[in-house]
């Protein structure tokens, strides 16, 4: 949290230089989909940590452009990005203490493998802070930008929902199954404290804007990836989380 809060500070001293040295100021939303997942880190890859697919989520965001020039220009954002992942079929999860009894002293697997559903649903609040690059085509109110920085994020949601009923099987190919029959894994749990809070990573953008007296809307595609482990449980492995991401917008300049 206290990274959180430094780089806020940061970001609106830097907001606020570039205020004073910018030729015009722009105040703009965006929202569309997030496309995330979850990639294992090298070197501490589990059957807990792999396996994930993408699911799909929010991202939305406000942003202030203070444009330095005709070609370039500051925007840092507040936004709300839904990450996680998700595996559908069969999975490992770890031996639960009272299936571990049953079996003889030092012999309990350390994973067990069923057929389910299960997604984490993770949810941050980040602050990225872009260089943006924009060429306006000859004759034409459309204008061709990239864009791309550095941002924090704090988790504020972190929820593992599983969906489903299956055997428990011993072996990842899942054909020895255990005694006991279907177990359900219907379930929503909080994994917030199983979690770092704070991420940090980079995030780009391509984008197409149309120009209108004063106005702009604007679509653009992009993603965002954070270099920080997500996982505080060693027994969990390592996890990244990154999204793909799809947005139109709107901003509103300030200037003359």
């Amino acid at each position: 949290m206290k990274k959180f809060i430094f780089y806020s500070l940061f970001s609106i001293l830097t907001l606020l230089f570039f205020k004073a040295n910018a030729q015009d100021v722009a105040l703009g939303v965006r929202g569309g989909i997030s496309i995330p997942n979850l990639t294992a880190g090298g070197g501490s890859q589990t059957p807990l940590n792999t396996g994930y697919s993408s699911r799909s989520g929010l991202d939305a965001g406000i942003f202030a452009e203070f444009k330095i020039s005709s070609l370039f220009s500051i925007e840092p954002m507040l936004e709300y990005s839904a990450q996680g992942g998700k595996k559908d079929g069969l999975q490992a999860f770890a031996t639960p203490a009272q299936v571990a009894q049953e079996f003889p002293p030092g012999q309990s697997p350390q994973y067990l493998y069923a057929f389910y559903n299960s997604t984490a649903k993770l949810n941050y609040l980040m602050l990225p802070v872009l260089a943006k690059f924009g060429w306006n085509f000859k004759n034409s109110p459309l204008r061709f930008y990239v864009d791309a920085g550095p941002f924090l994020g704090y988790l504020i949601y972190a929820k593992q929902v599983t969906t489903g009923s299956s055997d428990f099987y011993t072996d990842p190919a899942g054909t020895q199954p255990l005694p006991g029959g279907a177990q359900s894994f219907d379930n929503t749990q909080d994994i917030k404290s199983q979690l770092n809070k704070v991420n940090f990573g980079i995030e780009g953008n391509i984008g197409l804007a149309y120009k209108f007296k004063k106005s702009s809307i604007f679509i653009e595609g992009g993603g965002n990836y954070g270099f920080l482990n997500i996982q505080n449980v060693a027994a969990d492995g390592k996890n990244n989380t990154g999204a793909a991401t799809a947005s139109i917008g709107y901003s509103f300049s300030l200037g003359k």
